[in-house]
């Protein structure tokens, strides 16, 4: 039987031999520390979980119009006001099951078979895959760590072909926790106005930002910006909504967004009705628990920081600036064995960190640069202190 060629091209993430057998030695009752986390550990602030109650008792559980409902529209409409100076009509506007969703549904609506997008290397997994799910090819740009993990102009330009459809900007960046500057990206905008390419700036990390660092949204800049550029984000990371499950994109240029609501109204149709009016309660309601959330990742962040830099054989990558990761440097040990195993990828320290030590931490491969593992602060800081321990002795171990 001949199945999808396209859906045998899509690579399984490889944190799930790491995930998986993290999972098992838990159900056997070993006491594993997850750095995995892709999520906040803080559950959804109680305004929001109370919106969605009052949306159940008064019968918001049907069918609601596929893009979104206008409440929630006018919500996102008024954060992008208020928080990036940007002003977009409802139609310019759509809401889809998570961020993910958003990303397909623009990776479906711009691209046609062999059409180039350029990405910063290393990247979220789902990135290329879903390039690749819409007959695209990824292209990626080997960032360095000395310049905290950003593509330049110059780099850009180097990547640049005929083929070149879009650049992917993700600022605060997942995994590297970096943040773009506003003059960095008017470079980016100019270049993409020159040779008239899409932006896609997936902006999901926007609210958690350190060290006085601002997020500036690219669309932003200047009306060519704006028209050219789709802006990606969601509920689930500023308002620990991962479970609820919405998104939002919108874009300058309407004909896109009405391609992302085509398609989506072929295939999901909405978002859970509930979901959305709980939204509309996040972006309208208190900030207070965001607030709250952002210090405490911020105290996580300082002290996992500090903790890396003081093992030896091991440096963080770069002082994450947003988002709630750190890279963690782990060439120095290639080549050295714990139980006659060689430690030659991050794969390698991963499986015999859970093995030996039982700390799950995800492997730079995943991410494109084998070099680093990554560590999540969105875990408890008790969890982060004795789980640091744990990767400390198991560094020592290694000969």
């Amino acid at each position: 039987m001949v199945l999808s060629k396209k859906a045998e091209a899509i690579s399984p993430s490889i944190t799930l031999a790491i995930t998986a057998k993290a999972k098992e030695l838990k159900e056997q009752g070993v006491n594993i520390i997850g750095f995995g986390a892709g999520e906040p550990d803080f559950n959804t602030p109680q305004n929001i979980i109370n919106a969605a109650v009052t949306a159940m008792n008064r019968g918001y559980t049907k069918y609601t119009p596929s893009s979104g409902i206008k409440e929630l529209k006018e919500a996102i409409r008024s954060k992008f006001k208020r928080d990036n100076n940007l002003n977009y009509n409802i139609s310019q506007i759509i809401v889809s099951t998570g961020a993910k969703q958003c990303l397909a549904n623009v990776f479906a609506a711009i691209l046609n078979p062999l059409d180039e997008v350029i990405i910063a290397s290393p990247y979220w997994v789902t990135y290329p895959e879903l390039v690749r799910l819409s007959d695209g090819v990824s292209v990626f740009i080997e960032t360095k760590e000395e310049n905290n993990f950003k593509f330049t102009i110059e780099d850009i330009k180097k990547a640049y072909t005929e083929n070149t459809k879009a650049i992917i900007i993700n600022s605060p960046n997942n995994p590297t926790g970096t943040v773009y500057t506003k003059e960095e990206l008017t470079r980016i905008a100019d270049f993409a106005k020159e040779k008239d390419l899409i932006i896609i700036s997936d902006e999901i990390y926007e609210k958690l930002i350190y060290d006085g660092e601002k997020h500036v949204s690219i669309a932003s800049l200047n009306e060519d910006a704006f028209k050219r550029t789709v802006v990606i984000n969601g509920m689930s990371k500023s308002y620990a909504m991962t479970g609820w499950r919405v998104g939002y994109a919108a874009s300058g240029n309407e004909k896109i967004i009405k391609l992302m609501s085509n398609i989506q109204s072929h295939t999901t149709s909405n978002v859970n009705s509930i979901s959305q009016y709980a939204s509309v309660e996040a972006l309208n309601g208190s900030q207070d628990a965001l607030k709250h959330m952002v210090d405490e990742f911020k105290k996580r962040r300082e002290y996992m920081v500090n903790k890396i830099e003081s093992i030896k054989g091991v440096h963080c990558g770069s002082n994450p600036k947003g988002a709630f990761y750190v890279m963690v440097n782990i060439s120095e040990l290639f080549g050295k064995k714990i139980n006659n195993a060689v430690i030659n990828s991050s794969f390698d320290f991963c499986s015999k960190l859970l093995e030996e030590n039982n700390v799950a931490a995800i492997p730079g491969a995943g991410f494109g640069n084998d070099n680093y593992v990554r560590l999540s602060y969105a875990t408890s800081m008790d969890n982060i202190v004795e789980g640091l321990d744990r990767i400390e002795s198991f560094i020592n171990k290694l000969k």
